[in-house]
């Protein structure tokens, strides 16, 4: 007999679920039941459910006699079959053309080597006038949404040093005060998303939020930018949510942990 929908949805949320404990004992290296169970915000029930499917086939393996699990030889197998880093604008792509389709503007994947933003990859929007092709384009930390997010995440001695190097101004609306933009960084990491209105490129809005990896590091940036006239103050709420979505989606892909 065929599977209803609802039977369906559960085994997915169930893979789901599995795949998050497993990013949580990657993390954690080992834990118990309560543990995990905070982790990814399931039952315990659930949890203690799902680990014994797990060990069943060798994902993991119970540490000792203590019940507290680690990741098992099965996990250290299919790992080795893993070659190379994690490439952030391959595992970006469908999701960031996807985004682009939404919103209508084009979405760009960002990423930093701590002095300067790198676009690697970019997904053009269906709007007629969208912005130039930036892939290959290097930019500022400070006058970039992108960059603004990838400063946000910096330790406090390592943001010294970034704006120790100094804030030059490339428009009139160039924040270049230390102190206004580490304001603009404390509200990036409450709402978790950051904007430039005309600071790098006259007439051009941008927004970003994080890519995040399996240690909880940003290791990339998602971006929505256009013209000031669609892109701006007033229709930013439209974009946000699309962004963040994809953004922690995106985040999934390259081994963040996803909670529920």
């Amino acid at each position: 007999m065929p599977h209803s929908n609802g039977s369906r949805d559960s085994t997915v949320q169930s893979v789901d679920r599995a795949v998050s404990l497993l990013q949580a004992l990657a993390r954690r290296g080992a834990a118990g039941v309560t543990e995990l169970s905070s982790d990814v915000g399931v039952h315990k029930s659930t949890v203690f459910r799902l680990l014994s499917t797990l060990e069943a086939r060798g994902l993991v393996e119970q540490d000792g006699d203590r019940g507290r699990y680690r990741l098992g030889q099965t996990v250290r197998w299919l790992a080795a079959g893993a070659v190379g880093g994690i490439d952030v604008a391959a595992s970006a792509r469908p999701l960031a053309q996807e985004l682009a389709a939404t919103v209508g503007e084009t979405v760009n994947v960002v990423v930093s080597d701590g002095l300067e933003v790198t676009t690697v990859d970019q997904a053009a929007g269906g709007s007629i006038v969208s912005s130039s092709d930036w892939v290959g384009r290097r930019g500022p930390l400070h006058a970039t949404a992108a960059g603004k997010v990838f400063l946000a995440a910096m330790a406090p001695e390592e943001l010294k040093v970034a704006l120790r190097r100094g804030l030059p101004r490339f428009t009139e609306a160039t924040v270049t005060a230390p102190s206004t933009l580490r304001a603009q960084l404390d509200e990036v990491r409450t709402r978790g998303w950051a904007s430039v209105v005309e600071e790098h490129e006259l007439g051009l809005v941008v927004i970003a939020a994080p890519l995040r990896n399996a240690d909880d590091a940003v290791v990339g940036a998602l971006t929505v930018g256009g013209p000031s006239y669609r892109v701006n103050p007033d229709t930013l709420p439209g974009f946000c949510a699309p962004l963040l979505d994809a953004a922690a989606r995106i985040s999934w892909r390259l081994g963040h942990l996803k909670p529920g």
